[in-house]
């Protein structure tokens, strides 16, 4: 990937849709993105500003279009960006593209626009990372952890430690350098306590990450459906819990939650009142409730008594819902449900499984292989400054003292990606999708 070329894609979803986004960048972004596009305006490249026009492709009528432009090098690639906003018709936006590429730009690879910011040093490495889990985020926690990753939450707490463990080094090999002068550019006390506090702060960190990689939420399923529809027997069938239980619609008001656990992985279940137009006050914040434990939710089971009709077998199911049909002792399930009776504790294994697969799914959060990665130089860099506090506390060589120092700052060079190889860099940056 040269990234002397001006590379260009879709950056906005594909499909059908009000506006379709086609970036590019490189030294040829501004003149590729004006070559189809007509406007009335003056166009000034050395301003930030977007221009409104119309696109204009050869035996096509004229359409609507914006082209904005961003200069070098404040831009997220560090190179001219310009960006082509049309309607988002697939046939018109795959034309678009390919006389672009006709005129001599070239597609976009995974990840290449993040993986140029990286190189213009415009992104670090974890943050560059990051990118790719707010894309990838499945939850709300998911997309916190990545925002705050992004926002240089890993590498802004070791600037000040990299700064330090390099003047270290610097005062340990210019003592090398006058060592027959018999002069000390640190003494021990010094070192030991500068070692000490950066052995502190890896340590920190360490703990932050391992946090974010394994967290202590538990995955939290939560049952939906119309009154009556079975969700508390189902609910009591699957944790032992006694929900009340009433053939009188609407008997539950508030929530319940129970965690059960399942092949090693714990479950939050959530049992809800059920989806019905509330008329009493009561009722509307059981309602309110309801709605604010399906956003918190991980899973949804979206519960239908089998063979009947009703408020949650009318309205669409959520995209992310399990589908479960109750009552499977009287009626059986429709093609696509989870078939149950709590009566019979039939079809409650199954749910379980299938509960507890989606929770194992959910443990992998969408930054897992970045804090893998960070947490590797973590350690290995602690590990170097352990030794380097073992070796000026018992007075040993200085040389060996400067090897540690060195390990450990090329570690944090790793981290933050001043020190890569390209084979990291593919590694990373395919899993993005194009575009980004």
């Amino acid at each position: 990937m040269d990234p002397g070329d001006t590379i260009v894609a879709l950056s906005s979803a594909s499909g059908p849709g009000a506006r379709a986004v086609i970036r590019l960048s490189g030294p040829g972004a501004f003149r590729f993105a004006r070559t189809f596009f007509l406007t009335k305006e003056a166009i000034d490249e050395s301003q930030r500003r977007g221009y409104a026009g119309m696109l204009r492709l050869a035996d096509l009528p004229a359409w609507p279009a914006d082209v904005y432009l961003w200069p070098a090098p404040s831009t997220y690639t560090g190179q001219p960006i310009a960006e082509i906003h049309v309607l988002s018709s697939p046939p018109l936006v795959q034309r678009l593209i390919g006389d672009l590429l006709h005129q001599g730009a070239r597609s976009a690879q995974p990840g290449e626009f993040t993986l140029r910011a990286f190189l213009a040093g415009k992104r670090d490495l974890p943050r560059a990372e990051a990118v790719h889990a707010v894309i990838a985020a499945g939850n709300r926690h998911e997309l916190t952890d990545a925002l705050a990753q992004m926002a240089g939450g890993v590498t802004h707490p070791l600037q000040g430690l990299r700064e330090d463990l390099l003047n270290l080094l610097a005062d340990v090999e210019a003592g090398l350098d006058f060592a027959e002068e018999d002069i000390h550019f640190a003494g021990q006390d010094e070192t030991l306590r500068r070692l000490s506090r950066g052995m502190a702060q890896l340590t920190n960190l360490r703990r932050q990450l391992q946090e974010r990689s394994t967290g202590d939420r538990v995955f939290r399923a939560v049952l939906i459906g119309a009154p009556n529809a079975g969700k508390s027997s189902l609910f009591n069938a699957l944790t032992g819990a006694s929900a009340l239980v009433s053939e009188v619609a609407g008997t539950t008001r508030d929530y319940l939650v129970r965690r059960l656990e399942v092949d090693g992985t714990m479950i939050e279940l959530v049992d809800t009142a059920g989806v019905q137009t509330a008329l009493s006050p009561i009722e509307s914040q059981a309602q309110t409730l309801r709605d604010r434990e399906m956003e918190q939710a991980d899973a949804i089971l979206w519960c239908v008594e089998a063979g009947k009709a009703g408020a949650s077998s009318s309205l669409p199911a959520p995209a992310n819902a399990l589908v479960v049909a109750t009552k499977c002792d009287l009626a059986s399930a429709a093609e696509g449900q989870v078939p149950t009776s709590a009566k019979m504790g039939t079809g409650l294994d199954e749910l379980r499984r299938l509960l507890s697969a989606r929770a194992r799914s959910a443990a992998q959060p969408a930054l897992a292989p970045s804090l893998s990665r960070c947490r590797h130089h973590v350690e290995t860099s602690l590990e170097h400054l352990r030794k380097a506090h073992h070796m000026t506390l018992f007075e040993e060589p200085p040389e060996l003292l400067a090897l540690e120092l060195r390990g450990a700052l090329d570690q944090l060079g790793a981290l933050v990606g001043a020190v890569y190889t390209d084979d990291l860099l593919d590694r990373i940056f395919s899993r993005f999708c194009i575009g980004k």
